[in-house]
């Protein structure tokens, strides 16, 4: 099957740090690739892959300060995407909004996978092409108002081989956060959290410039270097290591979280994760058994007793039962082949779909 990955061009695939849609697209492309598809990947130029990559530009715009107009890039980007249409049999778009308009101009269907949320004013594409067909990364993630063509939910997935399984947490004992610095995925309730808690809290993650100010006022007074430590933004291997070694991972969200790829990399390493339950958290946590289902931060703070005591070869089960990239791959598959198989009906047309 000839399939079109097409990536932002925001940060690199993978992402050498922080970036969650780059990494399940890098992912989800090299599974692809690995049965025997034919991948081209529209990314940034220092993206890494065993597909054909195509690039409108060397490296991930968030690098390059000499960029000032991003959306040049984006259109660009789409530009190259489109004018190829007629080589693919599927365009799998990552960018949200950005390929819409183009996706109707072409016979070549486009499947989009939404990684983020709805807003009052993304709405009016979305109801614009609503016919297309639309990928949600949660059930949670839906908004049934708009009227969208929903052909599947598909979770975001992991290669669970890189991240080491951790049967017992490091001493001294500690707490562990991971996530952009921002309101949306709760730094702050994480210091109050330790605060209240007197547990030490060790923190990583990327500080975004629209995030500076909330950075500058709300964690950074709090960070002591002995209670609460920020260790910066983090690689894979950072990440794997400073979430397996923590008796929890924190993730006290204040919004309607899309997916939450942190939570199952933080199970995967066997690390339960202490979770406020909006969007799609109830969806990837096991209550109870992967970690704690908690409404406020003094559910929090109780629950720390309550996740010492759970099984941390039961987190790491249940994502190679339901969050690996095989798995991801899987339903993605069986969407290209129905898609398609939709197109050739319609056009009267029988054709024999490649899957490996």
């Amino acid at each position: 099957m000839r399939i079109a990955q097409v990536a932002p061009l925001w940060e690199q695939v993978p992402p050498p740090a922080y970036g969650g849609i780059e990494l399940v697209v890098s992912l989800l492309t090299e599974e692809l690739v690995r049965r025997g598809h034919d991948i081209t990947l529209f990314a940034s130029g220092d993206s890494i892959t065993h597909s054909k990559l195509e690039s409108v530009h060397p490296k991930a715009l968030r690098l390059d300060t000499s960029v000032h107009e991003y959306s040049i890039y984006d259109m660009l980007n789409m530009n190259r995407v489109y004018e190829r249409a007629d080589e693919f049999d599927i365009i799998h778009s990552h960018v949200g909004c950005v390929s819409m308009p183009y996706s109707t101009l072409v016979k070549t269907p486009t499947i989009h996978t939404l990684h983020g949320v709805f807003t009052a004013d993304n709405e009016k594409m979305f109801s614009h092409v609503r016919n297309q067909p639309f990928i949600s990364i949660s059930n949670s993630q839906r908004e049934t108002r708009l009227g969208l063509n929903y052909v599947a939910t598909i979770y975001n997935g992991i290669d669970p081989t890189t991240y080491k399984f951790h049967l017992q947490p490091d001493h001294p004992p500690y707490l562990a956060f991971l996530g952009r610095m921002s309101p949306e995925k709760g730094a702050h309730l994480a210091v109050e959290i330790a605060k209240q808690s007197g547990w030490h809290l060790k923190m990583a993650g990327k500080v975004d410039e629209i995030d500076l100010e909330y950075f500058e006022r709300e964690i950074k007074p709090h960070i002591d270097g002995f209670q609460i430590e920020f260790l910066g933004e983090a690689n894979h291997e950072q990440k794997s290591i400073l979430m397996g070694g923590a008796v929890a991972t924190l993730f006290p969200i204040t919004w309607q979280e899309p997916f939450g790829l942190v939570m199952i990399e933080s199970m995967v390493t066997g690390t339960p994760v202490i979770a406020i339950a909006l969007g799609s958290v109830p969806e990837i946590i096991a209550d109870g058994l992967t970690g704690i289902l908690c409404q406020n931060v003094a559910e929090c703070v109780a629950a720390i007793a309550k996740v010492a005591l759970l099984d941390r070869r039961a987190c790491r089960e249940h994502i190679l039962l339901n969050f690996t990239a095989k798995h991801m791959a899987d339903g993605y598959e069986a969407v290209y082949q129905k898609i398609l198989a939709e197109k050739y009906s319609r056009n009267g047309h029988v054709k024999t779909l490649a899957v490996r």
